[in-house]
């Protein structure tokens, strides 16, 4: 083959260049070199890998990259403009983000939906969630008020009249930013069924086992999510176990539920279950967010067991027995007996019944669509997005991958930069991270300097009388550059989009230590903690500039 460029995003630092170099080098066959001042990798051959797979790797380093290479005969297809049709599998936030933009450029567009419209996050995930989380902060605040003069009151808990309140939001959001779009955009006509491919150019429609029509089109978007991973544990299958889908719609508050589980969804719904009454134990593998830095994990197990909550580390379960009402869950070292099971252990794509292999697309060992930095499949007129492909699960990075997939199936040439890309755990306290960690600078081959803030330095936590958590500044040590931010925090989702946007802008600590930020906000304390690295915070008054 002739070398192939690849422009790379991202790279700061010959340590970046090495990085990608490495995760190259683990491909069968790639023979590469990459060049930090050309900001680009040379791909000298490809052996058995498709440049799809190369593109993900790099991007799974924390790195964009795009190839120019113009089309060759085998690769177009036909139909632009008023011509071209789109059809996409789904009906979530990247299936919409996408579906608009395709018909502003005037093509017209199929969306195919075998469940309710608007997938995970209005329906089932973020909505319904954080309106669970937000009853439970306010429940707990009504127990437990921070100050003095407020004497507190146990709360009564009306769970029918919650649950439809939050039905209600979301019966609202789906209308408003799902139906609506569709009921006023004449170009998007929905398909209800299963959608499974028979070619690469076609589609057939129906329930699982039975066809009643065929799509076929231009460019197929595949935008179908994620479900529930469910782990082999003896006797579990036999139970009626809850995933989030069945914790978020439920009538009535456990006596005493039982999580499996130590990530994002299982701490959430364990906390906002334990505030709304009831008893929670936590069984976790191993350390709580155990893919952060370790502190994190510690300061929030910490505060949730300050609330009453039992956590068992190093829990794995042997086994699940349900009987009269009463699940017992065995672990190496105890049984654990509740009314509720929830199963938190992460989520695995909906690749399975797409025919995916009669379309010859390529997907990884976990069933997830493997997918370039311009959300590319192997194949060159189907594209995928969101949590079914090897990009983060997050909403706003599906939304944001829909998107640049309706540019570049309509003519563009768009990239979906991963580079700075913040997260929230909508724990109490929160955690809020971007960039990167101590440890993953060290991986990446930078050394890192970095300085941790405890809350009882900020003003706003001491007003708030809320002081457990921590801000974290990490930095290139050579250059001074933020590289990442670590905070746990009441309200810490809002403080860290101002981090991001100073890594994003290349500032240094320097830079950041000498910005205005209001007094007495919490985002005082990126300031504060960028001071830290050349003064003793203690010893500054308050504002001090």
């Amino acid at each position: 083959m002739n070398t192939l460029r690849l422009d790379i995003t991202g790279m700061t630092c010959e340590h970046c260049a090495l990085t990608i170099d490495k995760a190259l080098k683990q491909l069968p066959g790639v023979k590469a070199r990459v060049s930090y001042p050309e900001r680009a990798a040379y791909i000298e051959a490809l052996g058995a890998t498709s440049v799809p797979v190369v593109l993900a790797a790099i991007q799974g380093a924390g790195y964009g990259a795009r190839t120019d290479t113009p089309a060759t005969s085998e690769t177009k297809t036909e139909g632009t403009g008023e011509n071209l049709h789109v059809a996409i599998i789904g009906s979530g936030s990247a299936a919409f983000a996408a579906a608009i933009r395709v018909t502003e450029s005037g093509a017209r567009v199929t969306l195919i939906e075998s469940g309710v419209l608007g997938g995970t996050c209005v329906n089932i995930g973020c909505v319904p969630s954080k309106i669970l989380i937000r009853a439970a902060h306010t429940a707990h605040e009504q127990a437990h008020p921070r100050f003095d003069g407020i004497k507190p009151q146990p709360p009564v808990i009306d769970w029918p009249t919650l649950a439809a309140q939050q039905q209600g939001r979301v019966d609202e959001l789906r209308q408003a930013k799902y139906q609506a779009v569709l009921d006023g955009n004449p170009k998007i006509s929905l398909r209800h069924g299963w959608a499974r491919f028979l070619d690469p150019h076609t589609l057939a429609v129906g329930s699982r086992e039975t066809e009643s029509s065929r799509v076929t089109a231009d460019r197929f978007l595949i935008v179908t999510g994620a479900t529930a991973d469910i782990p082999e544990i003896p006797g579990l299958a036999s139970t009626p176990y809850w995933t989030s889908t069945e914790a978020l719609a439920t009538y009535e508050g456990p006596h005493h539920l039982i999580v499996i589980g130590a990530s994002v969804v299982a701490l959430e719904l364990a906390q906002a279950f334990l505030r709304l009454g009831s008893r929670v134990t936590l069984l976790a593998r191993g350390a709580l967010l155990s893919r952060e830095d370790a502190d994190i994990g510690t300061t929030l197990q910490a505060a949730l067991e300050a609330e009453g909550m039992q956590i068992r580390t190093q829990a794995t379960p042997t086994a699940v027995a349900y009987d009269h009402g009463v699940f017992t869950v065995k672990t190496a070292t105890e049984e654990v007996q509740g009314d509720r099971l929830l199963i938190a252990t992460g989520r695995r794509p909906n690749t399975g019944h797409l025919g995916l292999d009669a379309a010859g697309v390529q997907v990884d060992p976990h069933g997830r669509i493997v997918v370039d930095d311009h959300l590319r499949t192997n194949v060159p007129h189907i594209y995928a997005a969101g949590d079914c492909t090897t990009l983060p699960q997050f909403v706003y990075v599906a939304a944001n991958a829909g998107t640049r997939a309706a540019v570049n199936m309509t003519g563009g040439n768009e990239a979906i930069d991963l580079t700075v890309m913040p997260a929230v755990v909508f724990t109490d306290p929160q955690v809020a991270t971007v960039g990167l960690s101590v440890d993953a600078a060290r991986q990446h081959g930078i050394e890192a300097d970095a300085r941790t803030l405890t809350l009882d330095n900020v003003p706003r936590a001491l007003a708030n009388f809320d002081t457990q958590g921590f801000i974290r500044l990490v930095a290139d040590k050579a250059s001074g550059r933020l590289i990442g931010t670590q905070v746990v925090a009441a309200e810490g989702g809002e403080i860290i989009q101002s981090a991001a946007l100073a890594i994003r802008a290349g500032m240094t600590i320097a830079e950041l230590a000498g910005q205005l930020f209001p007094y007495l906000t919490m985002v005082e304390g990126l300031k504060l903690c960028a001071q830290a690295f050349s003064k003793d915070v203690k010893q500054l008054s308050c504002c001090a500039g």
